[in-house]
């Protein structure tokens, strides 16, 4: 007899055996199955809360120390796209958990926290699609229904954009008594004889210089949308625009150099020079009254330039005076001269851009990193750690204090800060006496001991911020679009490129919508008294009724 007979079989031969014995193993797989999910679905959820948090560390601690380096800028931008995915695994494994836990009676579904969702907003239009009711009782057929009430479930929806052409027509009459023609005039276009309503130039000013959207990509994207539009024919647009918001812009700049207290920096811009790209600057000035409850309201003044030599800034502020915060550019020296017409400006420093200094020099975190790709690392200074540590007692009162009255941010500053600046000036020199002139130490150190009055000025002016983060935020727009548009066309571009960035920073500064306040004010501004242009600045901008609507 074969081995095969002789050996003893380990499933039944009874049919019915079978199916009981499949059905248990089905069972247990979708059992395991089921748990397997479950345990996809809480380490998807794990994960995605831990890219939140460290988010959220990383959203916090840019507020509290102020915007440094693009890198930095960056991080933020990598762990937002690390949680868009992992929110998108973590719903993606709780619905697959919810599909293998329906399968088994013994293993509960994984409840997953999801996000918290705000109400949808009040101000969008509402539409009722009502389920009809059933005209019977399904439980013992009666048609005597009364209704007790309803529940509602709101749905978010987007219609797609729609284009429309609007035809205004002129009627032409003609007198039968002097046979003289009579007709309405002409409506006002932005552009003279143009085409495009304010909307329209609205969404392409803003998509470009708010959104960083560059006209040959929303070129694209309205032709498939099936309005065909030469990017030359939307340039021709943004001019028109550009001129006729100039007045607006030079009103926000007579409202910036009336401040007596300003915030100022630079950053650079590629434009585009014979075939390559020189390196040319977008500097920006902030007046920001809010930090000691002022009641001005906020604005941003752009200008551009083709380098960085200091006689740009002196243009800039040549008939101001008055608290100027900035880093230690040479280029304003001159304006901190005792002799400058019509006053010498006040160097205020900013502590930001020192702590800086000592904190690449104690990042443990990014020798760390560093060290894991085989990079070199830097040495990690106990001196420069405890700096970092000095200057964040001092960012500590400050947050305590923001949007205190001056008279109140002085006793706190001199109460408080003035003992820890005494201190921190004698433990500076110390310590710089135990360094070589050339060590990257003794140069944070003398970056602050060098310009002392300046960094302690704050300690008998409330006005004075101790850092410049007002103005690196108006300019954080600018390094979000070079990714986009990645350079100028032309000098005229970039001097463009400063109104619009100016009129677009003040209104968010303003808590306005951009995109409704430049459809607003391009419907009305050529008809508007010159007396009453100020009604048209963000501050004083009232919403009409439809607008939003417009817009959206």
């Amino acid at each position: 007899m074969p081995l095969m007979d002789t050996a003893a079989s380990p499933l039944p031969d009874d049919v019915e055996a079978l199916k009981a014995l499949l059905s248990a193993a089905l069972e247990r797989a979708d059992d395991a199955e089921a748990r397997l999910a479950n345990a996809r679905a809480r380490e998807s959820a794990t994960e995605a809360m831990i890219a939140h948090l460290k988010l959220q560390i990383a959203k916090l601690r840019r507020e509290q120390y102020g915007a440094s380096a693009e890198r930095s800028r960056r991080l933020l931008d990598q762990l937002e796209l690390q949680l868009e995915d992992l929110e998108a695994d973590a719903c993606e494994d709780n619905l697959a958990a919810e599909v293998a836990a329906a399968r088994t009676a013994d293993v509960a579904a994984f409840a997953r926290k999801r996000p918290s969702r705000k109400p949808f907003p009040e101000h969008l239009p509402r539409e009722r699609v009502v389920i009809p009711a059933p005209c019977s009782c399904p439980a013992c057929g009666g048609a005597r229904l009364s209704k007790l009430g309803e529940d509602v479930t709101e749905t978010l929806e987007v219609i797609p954009r729609q284009w429309k052409v609007i035809q205004t027509v002129r009627e032409k009459f003609s007198c039968r008594d002097c046979e003289a023609i009579t007709q309405p005039p002409a409506p006002f276009h932005v552009v003279p004889r143009g085409w495009a309503g304010p909307s329209f130039l609205a969404m392409l000013l803003f998509e470009k210089y708010g959104q960083h959207q560059p006209l040959n990509r929303q070129a694209e994207r309205f032709a498939r949308e099936g309005v065909a539009l030469s990017t030359s024919t939307l340039a021709d647009q943004v001019g028109a625009a550009a001129f006729a918001l100039m007045p607006l812009y030079r009103r926000i700049e007579a409202h910036v150099l009336a401040a007596r207290r300003l915030h100022g920096d630079d950053t650079t811009v590629p434009v585009l020079a014979k075939g390559k790209t020189d390196t040319a600057r977008l500097w920006v000035y902030v007046r920001d009254d809010r930090p000691f409850a002022g009641s001005d309201p906020p604005a941003a003044l752009f200008h551009y330039s083709r380098d960085r030599r200091g006689e740009h800034p002196r243009a800039h502020l040549a008939s101001w005076a008055g608290i100027l915060q900035a880093d230690a550019y040479g280029g304003y020296n001159e304006l901190y001269a005792p002799g400058r017409q019509p006053a010498s400006v006040i160097e205020a420093g900013c502590f930001a851009h020192a702590r800086r200094k000592f904190f690449e020099l104690a990042d443990v975190e990014a020798a760390a990193r560093r060290k894991s790709r085989g990079e070199r690392t830097g040495m990690i200074y106990p001196i420069a750690l405890e700096a970092v540590q000095r200057l964040d007692a001092l960012f500590e009162i400050e947050r305590g204090i923001n949007g205190k009255a001056t008279e109140e941010r002085v006793a706190v500053r001199q109460e408080l800060s003035e003992p820890l600046m005494t201190d921190l000036h004698a433990w500076l020199t110390a310590q710089l006496a135990k360094l070589s002139h050339n060590h990257d130490l003794a140069k944070a150190i003398n970056y602050m001991l060098r310009r002392w009055d300046a960094f302690t000025r704050f300690l008998g002016d409330g006005r004075i911020c101790i850092t410049n983060n007002a103005a690196e935020r108006a300019l954080r727009c600018v390094p979000l679009g070079r990714k986009a548009w990645l350079f100028c066309g032309s000098d005229r571009g970039g001097q463009r490129a400063a109104v619009l960035y100016s009129l677009i920073q003040t209104a968010r500064l303003n808590d306005i919508d951009p995109q409704a306040w430049l459809a607003d004010v391009l419907a009305r501004i050529a008809e508007h008294p010159v007396n009453r242009l100020d009604e048209l600045l963000p501050w004083n901008w009232q919403v009409r009724p439809g607008v939003l609507s417009q817009v959206a």
